[in-house]
């Protein structure tokens, strides 16, 4: 089908409001309300969140996902002015998410909800392509003020993991440190987290989606790169990793 050609003389808001909400958010269709979606696999969460944002008449939450694979389908619906996207998704993660948005979006920006207090997620984060990182537990205080920054062209890092990252990186330049578990690809670490936390190869393949042999591969290389001996030491060591970033 042909797609008609917008005239010089048809409003921008008429575009705008062409596809409408997946929720049927009626205040999607004010011409001034930024479009947000918000990807989250917790209904209850992603029903605060929204109630929080629509608080403010700025913003509209127009679409909702639970997965990666819907989260992709309402932007390319919806074609919203912002995404919120959680880390822990199931099947592909957040960081792969962000990945392909910004391969097909790259305009688009992104803001990260995170439960993940560890500066490592969100410094990946940003290298995949978000433009801000809060945490779950801060949202309630800084969403807003991350959400108007994000839209301003700013990026965002709450307080206290803009304090991390700082005092991490300030840290490792002046003592020439890497934390081991930096040389791991992103779905090295995700994969080593989930041995942390006692799941076995063919229950993280089916997590990931992935082939069981494609995760013991992933194992090796894990490995090797953090110079281990054995999967038996893969997992000590995914196990005191997990447990020192939960204390």
């Amino acid at each position: 089908m042909t797609r008609r050609a917008t005239t010089p003389a048809e409003p921008a808001t008429a575009r705008k409001n062409v596809v409408r909400s997946t929720n049927e958010n009626p205040k999607c269709d004010a011409p001034d309300a930024k479009r947000i979606v918000i990807v989250d696999d917790h209904p209850l969460f992603r029903k605060g969140l929204q109630e929080l944002i629509q608080a403010d008449d700025s913003f509209a939450v127009c679409g909702e996902a639970g997965n990666a694979a819907e989260a992709m389908d309402v932007i390319r619906k919806l074609s919203p002015e912002l995404a919120i996207v959680d880390l822990s998704l199931p099947g592909a993660n957040g960081i792969e998410l962000i990945k392909n948005i910004r391969a097909e979006f790259p305009k688009l920006p992104i803001l990260v909800l995170s439960m993940h207090d560890e500066s490592l997620y969100a410094v990946r984060a940003l290298r995949a392509g978000a433009d801000g990182y809060v945490m779950k537990h801060e949202a309630m205080a800084n969403v807003i003020q991350a959400i108007r920054e994000v839209f301003n062209g700013r990026p965002y890092l709450s307080p206290a993991m803009a304090a991390q990252v700082i005092t991490k990186f300030a840290h490792h330049q002046a003592e020439g440190e890497t934390d081991a578990v930096e040389r791991l690809s992103d779905r090295e670490l995700e994969i080593l987290e989930l041995i942390g936390k006692g799941h076995e190869v063919r229950q993280i393949a089916k997590l990931l989606h992935l082939s069981p042999k494609t995760v013991e591969t992933h194992r090796a290389h894990i490995k090797d790169k953090l110079d281990l001996k054995n999967s038996r030491e893969v997992a000590r060591f995914a196990l005191q990793w997990l447990s020192a970033r939960e204390t």
